[in-house]
């Protein structure tokens, strides 16, 4: 509990330094906060495990970050102690293994009991919030969402065209199949075939079920698992990140790429589209199993821009990491 009577104390409970997707939302949301945010400094499990009770103590509600066992125990403790809680999902566990072809029973009923256990499912973007009322509609009453923010800093002068690749693509995901990279594979060698020569696919990310595949492409260059400093680089090296997700709930990528200049096309069902005012036909893959669609808007990229305008479709003041955390501290006032 706080010591100020005046003073709200938001503890925020989560990974905030393997640099994953959660990880830098996380990492976001508490180097904004206000100074009397209490986070887990620890990095092994065990003594984040004896911190988590100590820094709940101390607070008035807890935010917890992204999937985690240990988010089960804080629940417990949080019904305990009479803390309210919130749980920031960045995805869903159950749909997106099965998605992945990974099914995990044990993974599933943990989502379910964190879902069962917390007093409020904060979705990362308006899409996934309502995918989440429709699929989970037990918990649709306590369901909202907080969209993840801009990194503005990220912005950097115009980079000079000579030091990209005119006919570099990259891509996310690593061997996800919900992350469509098989068909982003299939679309760049239909252009290859037409003529389209010198085009190159990079692709960042873990091992996954289509990673094989994915592989058996000449022009690939599969880079595996990356620091996000490293990736950053490579969205500078090439003309055109693509996004070809079945189901992405929000993912910080596209808009990454878009700060780092780089032309973005990406599938009707990427979360990011909710901080985007408006965009037209060729920035998004309506079906991501066409690969004649994919082909024609990659083939368009490659020659056109669009960054500039979707950027300034951007609202810099409302995407912001502390227009985000101003949202937050109001949810979790409200609990």
């Amino acid at each position: 509990m706080s010591t100020k009577t005046d003073e709200f104390v938001l503890f925020i409970a989560g990974d905030d330094f393997s640099g994953t997707g959660p990880a830098i939302v996380t990492d976001a949301l508490i180097k904004h906060a206000p100074k009397n945010t209490l986070h887990l400094k620890s990095v092994s499990k065990w003594k984040r495990a004896f911190e988590l009770p100590v820094k709940l103590l101390k607070s008035d509600a807890v935010l917890f970050s992204g999937f985690s066992k240990q988010n089960i125990y804080g629940m417990d403790l949080c019904r305990i102690f009479k803390k309210k809680s919130a749980y920031l999902m960045h995805g869903c566990v159950e749909y997106e293994n099965e998605m992945n072809r990974v099914p995990d029973k044990k993974m599933a009923l943990l989502e379910r009991k964190m879902l069962e256990k917390t007093d409020r499912i904060l979705a990362v973007s308006r899409q996934f919030e309502e995918w989440l009322k429709e699929n989970y509609p037990q918990y649709a009453a306590k369901t909202g969402h907080l969209t993840n923010g801009v990194d503005w800093d990220l912005m950097q002068e115009e980079i000079s065209a000579t030091d990209r690749d005119p006919c570099g693509i990259i891509t996310v995901g690593g061997g996800m199949p919900r992350k469509g990279i098989v068909n982003i594979c299939r679309a760049v060698e239909k252009l290859t075939k037409e003529g389209y020569p010198g085009l190159t696919l990079t692709v960042c990310g873990d091992y996954g079920a289509d990673t094989e595949k994915i592989d058996s492409f000449p022009f690939v260059k599969n880079e595996g698992l990356v620091s996000h400093d490293r990736l950053m680089e490579l969205y500078k090296k090439n003309r055109l990140f693509i996004q070809n997700s079945r189901f992405e709930t929000f993912g910080l990528a596209p808009l990454e790429a878009l700060l780092s200049q780089t032309e973005i096309l990406i599938s009707g069902k990427c979360g990011a589209l909710s901080v985007i005012k408006s965009y037209e036909d060729g920035d998004i893959i309506n079906d991501t199993e066409d690969i004649d669609e994919i082909a024609r808007k990659i083939q368009d990229l490659l020659t056109e821009e669009n960054h500039v305008r979707l950027l300034c479709e951007l609202d810099k003041e409302s995407t912001s990491w502390q227009s985000r955390v101003k949202q937050l501290m109001k949810i979790m006032k409200e609990l």
